[in-house]
Parts: C-alpha cells; structure tokens; sequence
C-alpha cells in the first residue's frame, strides 16, 4: 500500500477520519486490552485504506476471544508515520500490530529491538507465501530477524476519465488509450492534444504524483535504486534515473498540463468529485483512493490503461508487532492471517491492494477479477500481469524524508515558484540536509 508512497502521502487517502490527536489518545496502553472473560482486544495501527473490515470479522468469528479495532483508517502517511515513531520510542502507545510503509521500512529496522522476531513465531514457514524479494524486505541486513509480513505490492497503471477523454475527442476504450503513449513523451504528446480541446480540466492531478511514479519505474529499471544506492549513499544529484525522471516531469510542468493540485489536499481529494482532471498516476491501491474520493457518482466514469514507460512499483507495507504489544502471540496470528494468500485476496477485492503472495496472484479470484465501478477494468490482468516480475527499488535509511525534499521541489516549479534549474538546485541540497538530519 499501499501507501508514496500509499505520502505514500503513498495509499493514502487524504479524506483522513481519524487524527493524529486521537490516534494518540487511543494507544494499546488505555486499559482495553482484556475482560474479565478472558476476551482481549488486538488494536491494529494503519494508514490509508487496507481493506480489512471482512477479514476482522471472519477472524473474530473464528476467535471468540478476541476483538479487533482499526485505528487511522484514511490517514495519509505524513500523519500516522511521525506517531508511530514517538509510541516506539517511548515503549507504549502503539498498536498490537502496525502498519509500516516500504519507503520507511529500513528506518525501523535499524531498531529491529523495536519489534517481535517473526521467526521465533514460525514465520519461517510462510516464506513461500511471498515473492522473494518481498520477503527479504522485511528482514534484517543479518537474516536473522523478520520485522514484518508483507501485505501489498504497487503494481503501475493509469487511470483516466473517459468522460472527459471523449469531451477531448481522444479514444476512450482502454487498449486503444494504452497505444495512445508507450512513452512519458508520448504521453506529454496526448495531454497537448487534451489540453487544446478546452475541457475545463487538467490533463493530469499532480506533478508530484506523477514524478513518483516516474523516477520508481527508472530506479527499478536501472540500478535498483534512485536516492539511495544499496550501499546507503545518497545519490540523488549522481543517479541518472533521478536526474531523468525531473527532466520528464518538468516537460509536463512545461506544457501546462498538470491541474497542480497538492497530492492528498482536500482540494485534491475534491478535484476528484468534481472532474477537474482527466488523468493519475494509478498503482494498485490507488484504485481504492480513486473510488472513495470520487463517489458513487462517478462510477463507469473512469477506467485503468497502461502506464507510460515500461510498468513499475510505486508503494506496498508490512505488518510488524511490537515489542510493547501484550498480546504478542495473538498479534502475530492475526498478522498471519491477514497476510495469508487468502487474506490479500481479500484486501484486494475491499480495496485494491494488490497482492505480494505469488499464490494470490494466480488464484482465479485476482486473475478474474473485474472493478464494475472501473467500466469493467479486468483489475486482476492490468495489476497482476506484471507484478510477478516488478523491480524493486531500494529504500535507503532517510527515504521518505529526502522524497518529501525532492517532490517539495518539483512542486515550487509546478506552482511558478522556481525554474526547472533552481528547483534541481534545491532539490539535490535540500536531500543532502534531509539525509544528514
């Protein structure tokens, strides 16, 4: 999940319900943790939209004795991160299970005394439930401590109006706009076409968006990597994929077609409602954002084509227990459970989220799978054709922090604020600072 990633303001929908206030009111510690009954209470700490609702009740139904509740549904990333990070340093707070975002992922692990070894907890044995390098992930550099269970991978698309595609004159059938870019020029070509047909919407949402999509997908097909190489050096002004990834992006700025909405605003999330842009950048559980920012009225209004470029993998978390959890045992059997082949299924048919379980992936109810509010998207096909062999990109130890630098440079362009130069210019320093803090 998502979630950049799903920031990731990544998976991350910004019609946040719940804040940061009362997600720090309602830690593990309040005192709910068990009855008299014998009953206890698992709370499992999320951000953005994981899908998990049914999967709580099957498991309740199955565990009479215990009760789970849900916290931060909705939240973006830039408010559950920042908490999670004060209850793991003070030891009390958290949930019993917690949510953790791949771009983040190396950050806690360079505390791993902050977490249960999953493999004290016959983890070991569910490794094939997982693409491998999803798996490695969530280890230790030494192997020997498994921080968290993988949930979702971002497998790339693109996601369109074709409402608004036919305002344009533009094709609307998804094969036929699939053709319309295998390239990001091709793409900048057709949103100059969009462009001067006057819709009265913007081409696309964000540039930031689209220069995260742009700069993973480069990253994963070059050297593995775009900010940091996997020896943790930061390498965004010597990376070229970074380098490449601004170039195209400030070609879009340039051509005027972004609706220079900020990601997750309410303005963004607004936009959505009122079809102010024809266009996202549309990993697998962006499907989900789309969807609940867009209300039922737009349903049969969008679709999914491919991505410009060649794929890509833009989010996907983990589930950890921490440590300060009383109910550690507990917690990790529901970890399990929501992690398993049949409890991605799940989460992918309530949100979205597209699997990191090889067996899930090829399960008839992923590779079938159909979005009616999509005009029939086969979801499962778009998402799934490519995830099986996506590139991962690494995530070094200040990731979200020097992204966050990165994308506030590419918006100060998109806004008119800096030239392409300047805003380059910022960008390669202020990640230095971000990294060095």
């Amino acid at each position: 999940m998502h979630v950049n990633s799903r920031g990731r303001r990544l998976a991350a929908v910004a019609v946040a319900v719940t804040t940061a206030t009362l997600l720090a009111a309602c830690g593990s510690d309040d005192g709910d943790s068990g009855s008299g009954d014998g009953q206890i209470t698992l709370t499992v700490d999320v951000f953005g939209q994981f899908g998990y609702d049914d999967l709580y009740r099957q498991y309740e139904a199955s565990h009479p004795n215990v009760k789970i509740v849900e916290r931060g549904t909705g939240s973006n990333l830039d408010e559950y991160s920042p908490k999670l990070t004060q209850w793991l340093a003070a030891g009390k707070g958290a949930g019993d299970i917690v949510a953790i975002e791949e771009g983040l992922l190396v950050e806690y692990k360079a505390n791993p005394g902050n977490f249960v070894n999953m493999l004290d907890h016959g983890a070991g044995d569910l490794k094939s439930n997982f693409m491998e390098w999803k798996w490695n992930q969530g280890l230790t550099a030494d192997g020997k401590q498994l921080i968290g269970l993988g949930t979702d991978v971002g497998g790339m698309a693109m996601c369109y109006r074709k409402d608004l595609f036919e305002k344009a004159g533009l094709p609307t059938e998804r094969d036929a706009v699939s053709k319309l870019w295998p390239t990001w020029q091709d793409y900048v070509r057709v949103g100059e076409q969009f462009k001067a047909k006057n819709t009265g919407a913007a081409f696309l949402d964000a540039a930031t968006n689209t220069f995260n999509t742009i700069v993973l997908q480069y990253g994963g097909a070059g050297g593995g990597y775009h900010y940091y190489d996997t020896s943790n050096n930061l390498v965004v002004d010597s990376n070229p994929a970074v380098k490449q990834a601004w170039d195209t992006t400030m070609d879009i700025i340039d051509s005027g077609l972004s609706g220079k909405y900020q990601a997750w605003s309410d303005d963004w999330v607004a936009a959505f409602k009122q079809a102010k842009f024809a266009t996202i950048a549309c990993p697998a559980w962006m499907t989900g954002v789309i969807e609940g920012n867009a209300g039922a009225d737009a349903s049969g209004k969008w679709d999914i084509a491919t991505v410009p470029g060649n794929g890509g993998n833009w989010g996907g978390s983990f589930l950890a227990v921490p440590k300060q959890s009383e109910h550690q045992a507990e917690a990790i059997e529901l970890a399990k459970f929501l992690t398993s082949p049949q409890g991605q299924i799940g989460a992918f048919k309530a949100k979205g989220p597209l699997p990191s379980s090889p067996q899930a992936l090829d399960d008839p109810a992923i590779t079938g799978a159909t979005s009616a509010y999509f005009s029939g998207a086969p979801t499962g096909q778009i998402f799934g054709a490519g995830a099986k062999s996506l590139k991962p990109v690494y995530m070094g130890p200040k990731n979200q922090a020097v992204r966050t630098e990165v994308e506030n440079a590419v918006r100060t362009v998109e806004l008119g604020q800096r030239s392409p130069t300047d805003g380059w210019t910022d960008a390669v320093n202020n990640a230095k600072k971000a990294a060095d803090k």
